[in-house]
């Protein structure tokens, strides 16, 4: 029931979201929005200084368990795919920092970590439940999204896909 309600919330925000609904009747895929948000040590952070690369833009949260689980396959695919023009940018919705600082260093965290907030998630259309990802194209434009957890099976084939497609950017 509570899952039906999210999905009601979702429809009822994009059918008057105008944004959306060009984008969805004319069949193309939507430029990512540009950002600046800090990263774990304050530096600020845009998402068009990746441009030309490959991006997984990962909304997530310290206290997600599929988030918490997502993050070594994360890792992999970031020493995987580096050399190769790929970036995995990791958004915490967490509130503070210091919850967040504590896990990059837990885990080892070998990509680029910022804080988000409600702002940045509406740009890409709300953010209702964790974790959401994003794949992004090297002519920045959202490729795919994935709600939830990601087979990651999958979403290295999408990746691979994108990293053999060159762009003049």
């Amino acid at each position: 029931m509570l899952a039906l309600a999210a999905v009601a919330i979702f429809a009822r925000y994009h059918a008057s979201n105008p944004a959306f609904h060009r984008q969805q009747k004319s069949g193309g895929k939507a430029l990512a929005p540009d950002f600046f948000l800090p990263d774990l040590s304050g530096k600020s952070v845009a998402l068009s200084n990746f441009r030309g690369k490959v991006v997984l833009l990962d909304f997530w949260a310290t206290w997600c368990d599929p988030c918490r689980e997502e993050i070594p396959q994360f890792i992999a695919m970031q020493n995987k795919f580096n050399d190769q023009g790929f970036q995995v940018i990791g958004v915490s919705m967490d509130d503070e920092p210091q919850p967040v600082r504590d896990l990059y260093q837990q885990f080892k965290v070998n990509y680029v970590v910022v804080m988000g907030n409600a702002k940045m998630g509406e740009l890409y259309g709300g953010v209702l439940g964790l974790p959401i990802a994003f794949l992004i194209g090297r002519d920045g434009r959202i490729v795919a999204k994935h709600v939830g957890p990601t087979n990651t099976n999958a979403l290295e084939r999408e990746i691979e896909n994108l990293l053999a497609t060159r762009t003049d950017h």
